[in-house]
């Protein structure tokens, strides 16, 4: 036996309404549903399914850097920067082969996570 793949990753917030807006609105990721008894939301990014809810415990308590796909990094930077998403860095080149560059810019979630934009741009 093996593993197959990743079929979730969850990220601690406090404030579920907060974080859903934020994913949803601002990130544009696509809502899948929540469990508003248990302050849990889901969302579909590429398959993966996102958790945002709070920790049961301290020892289940996540704050994963996750680095998001775009197509144009310049053009999501600047559409999430006229959102009042807070950016730690610009767009910039953090890996270079010869067939592709590697972009990247990082931000911060309400909640207080570092999350990034990523992009592969061919050369």
């Amino acid at each position: 036996m093996s593993v197959t793949g990743l079929s979730q990753i969850h990220v601690t917030v406090d404030d579920i309404e907060e974080a859903v807006a934020f994913y949803r609105d601002v990130l544009g990721l696509r809502f899948l549903f929540d469990v508003p008894d248990q302050n849990m939301a889901f969302f579909d990014v590429g398959g993966i399914r996102l958790y945002l809810g709070k920790a049961e415990s301290p020892e289940f308590a996540s704050a994963p850097l996750l680095y998001f796909e775009v197509d144009d990094i310049d053009g999501e930077h600047n559409r999430l920067t006229q959102s009042g998403v807070e950016f730690i860095s610009e767009p910039h080149r953090v890996h270079q082969t010869e067939q592709y560059e590697l972009w990247m810019a990082f931000f911060e979630t309400p909640a207080g996570h570092v999350n990034a934009l990523s992009e592969q741009r061919s050369v």
